[in-house]
C-alpha cells in the first residue's frame, strides 16, 4: 500500500501525519488543516499555564490540582483542543485519562455535539464490529433489531477509545481502517458510510514497546498519536494531593448527607508520603472509607493508618523533588503495597485490585513486572 508523510516546517519530528495511497483527498486537506492549526497554537504559546488563568478561559472544572505537572498537561490541552489532531492520552492506570479526553472534547469546537466513550479493553472481537460499527436486524443471529454503532453516534463529535492496548490484532486492523478513511460499513449493509469525528485514545500500556513485540500494529500507533498528552503519576503531583483529599470528602459528604470533616495536619502529610500504585482512584478510595469507618468530624493521621493496607512502608519522609522513599526504591514500595494487599485479601485479585484501585488487567500486569506468584 505505500504511505507518504506529511511534512510541516516547524514540527519537532519532521513529518506532522502519514497519509496511505491512495490518499482520500478530504482526508488529506484535513490532515494539512490540523498542521496549520497546531503550527499556529504552538506559535501563540505563551508562559505557561496557571490555574487561575486555566480556570478563566477554559473548561476544566472537573479536574483538580495545580502543581506544575498537572498545569504543563492542562497547558497541552488548551492548545490541542481547538484542533482536529487525534490524540494519544497515556499513564498508569487511575491517573485521570478519561478526564483529560473529555477536557479536549469541551474546550474544542466540537464541544456541543457528542462525546462516545469506549471501553475497548472490555470488547471482544466477535462484539467488536456490532459495538463500534453498528448492525442492522437480520444481520446476524440474534440481531433482531437495528443497532447504531459508536462512531455513528459520535458523528461531529469527539470518540474517546479507552484501554486502546488492550484491543485484539484482528479488531486493530478494522479500527484503523476507519480512522484513516472516516468510513465504515454497518454488518449488513454494504454501504459505506461517512463519519467527521476527532480521535482520542488512551491507554496505560508502552504501545513502543508492544509495537517491537507486534502485539500492536505500527500503523494504528502512528494514526492515533499524533498529539501524545503523558499523565504524570499521583505521586509526582505531591502538592495536588490534599486537594484531592478536599474535593473527594466534600463528594461524599455531598452523596451521603453528611457533614462536612476536616484534616489534620498530620494526615495530610501522611496522604502525601503514600505511594499510590492505583493514583488517584486509590486516593479516592482512602478517603472514603476512612471517613465512612472513622465517622469523625476531624481525621488524623491515625484514621488513614488504619484504612491503609501498608501503613508501616509509608511514614519514612519522601525525598524533596523525586519519587524515591528514603530507605526503599518506589518500585519495592509498591511490591510491598501488593503483597500486603494479597495477604489481606487471602489472594482474592477482584478484592486486591478493588482495594488498590486499580483494574484487574493493570493488577495482572504489576504481579508480573515484580514477579509475584498467585494462584487465584
Amino acid at each position: 500500500m505505500g504511505s507518504i508523510s506529511l511534512a510541516v516546517q516547524g514540527m519537532q519530528a519532521g513529518a506532522f501525519d502519514f497519509v496511505t495511497k491512495p490518499w482520500n483527498n478530504l482526508v488529506l486537506l484535513k490532515s494539512i488543516r490540523t498542521a496549520l492549526e497546531l503550527i499556529e497554537e504552538k506559535k501563540m504559546q505563551k508562559s505557561p499555564l496557571n490555574r487561575n488563568e486555566a480556570d478563566s478561559k477554559f473548561h476544566f472544572e472537573k479536574i483538580i490540582g495545580q502543581s506544575d505537572a498537572l498545569m504543563e498537561v492542562l497547558g497541552t490541552v488548551s492548545r490541542i483542543a481547538p484542533t482536529n489532531a487525534s490524540v494519544l492520552i497515556t499513564g498508569e492506570s487511575g491517573t485521570g485519562k478519561e478526564l483529560i479526553a473529555e477536557a479536549i472534547h469541551v474546550n474544542s469546537p466540537r464541544m456541543k455535539e457528542p462525546f462516545v466513550k469506549v471501553n475497548l479493553g472490555g470488547l471482544s472481537q466477535s462484539l467488536f464490529e456490532s459495538e463500534m460499527f453498528g448492525h442492522k436486524k437480520g444481520a446476524f443471529t440474534d440481531a433482531y433489531i437495528d443497532r447504531t454503532g459508536r462512531f455513528e453516534m459520535a458523528n461531529k463529535g469527539t470518540i474517546f477509545l479507552d484501554e486502546i492496548g488492550d484491543l485484539e490484532l484482528s479488531c486493530q486492523v478494522k479500527l484503523l481502517r476507519v480512522l484513516q478513511d472516516q468510513t465504515f460499513e454497518v454488518l449488513g449493509d454494504s454501504r459505506p458510510r461517512k463519519v467527521d469525528i476527532r480521535v482520542v485514545s488512551a491507554t496505560n500500556c508502552n504501545l513502543p514497546e508492544m509495537v517491537a513485540a507486534r502485539t500492536f500494529r505500527e500503523d494504528l500507533f502512528y494514526r492515533i498519536n499524533l498529539i501524545t498528552v503523558h499523565l504524570p503519576a499521583l505521586r509526582e503531583r505531591e502538592e495536588d494531593i490534599p486537594l484531592l483529599a478536599r474535593h473527594f470528602a466534600d463528594k461524599q459528604s455531598e452523596v451521603n448527607g453528611l457533614p462536612r470533616v476536616e484534616f489534620s495536619s498530620d494526615a495530610k502529610a501522611f496522604l502525601q508520603r503514600l505511594p499510590y500504585p492505583g493514583n488517584i482512584r486509590e486516593l479516592k478510595n482512602l478517603v472514603e472509607r476512612t471517613m465512612l469507618v472513622s465517622g469523625k468530624s476531624v481525621l488524623d493521621m491515625s484514621d488513614f493508618e488504619r484504612q491503609c493496607l501498608n501503613p508501616g512502608a509509608t511514614q519514612t519522609p519522601r525525598k524533596t523533588g523525586t519519587v524515591n522513599f528514603e530507605g526503599m526504591a518506589l518500585d519495592e514500595i509498591e511490591r510491598q503495597t501488593i503483597l500486603q494487599a494479597l495477604e489481606t485479601h487471602d489472594g482474592n485479585l477482584s478484592h486486591v485490585a478493588s482495594a488498590l484501585g486499580i483494574s484487574r488487567a493493570t493488577l495482572y500486569r504489576r504481579l508480573e513486572k515484580y514477579d509475584i506468584p498467585t494462584d487465584k
